[in-house]
């Protein structure tokens, strides 16, 4: 009898952490479902690796192969150069960018041609971080609110 008394003491605990990790495992689920969770993920599994000018391998990669492997990863296949992706999708306003668009640069002299592409990995309170190959770190993260990116962003594009 007194085991009977414990466990119908701890039920309530028991049902509520149950209902707990069962809500957990839906929505893990529900987001590897979402073709931007995939692309993100995809584009982080880059991460380190270093900056290649044409490089399309883990040995080395530039910003537009990093776009172009993560969107193929869930049958998009998009065009190689940062400048040719930026002709595709629709654009979007900064304050409605989701994770998985793209954000898009103009990092040379020409202020307004693109050379540069990264993916939103995450928005949160307006900050926008994003995944791209930067010359000097290789794939990192970075925030659009920092000063260079800021300066030299030219517009966001949902692909998805």
């Amino acid at each position: 009898m007194p085991v009977q008394k414990a466990f119908l003491k701890f039920l309530p605990i028991f049902l509520f952490l149950g209902i707990v990790f069962a809500q957990s495992c839906k929505s893990k689920k529900a987001a590897k479902d979402n073709p931007a969770f995939t692309v993100i993920e995809t584009a982080k599994t880059y991460r380190g690796t270093p900056y290649r000018f044409g490089g399309t391998t883990r040995a080395g990669i530039d910003c537009s192969a990093l776009v172009f492997h993560s969107y193929y990863a869930v049958g998009i296949n998009l065009p190689r150069m940062s400048a040719d992706q930026s002709k595709l999708g629709q654009k979007v306003n900064l304050n409605q960018v989701q994770p998985g668009d793209l954000l898009f640069f103009a990092t040379s002299k020409r202020k307004n041609q693109v050379t540069h592409s990264g993916i939103v990995t995450e928005v949160n309170n307006g900050d926008i971080r994003f995944i791209h190959a930067s010359t000097s770190l290789g794939v990192t993260e970075d925030y659009l609110s920092n000063r260079y990116w800021s300066g030299a962003f030219l517009f966001a594009k949902r692909i998805l």
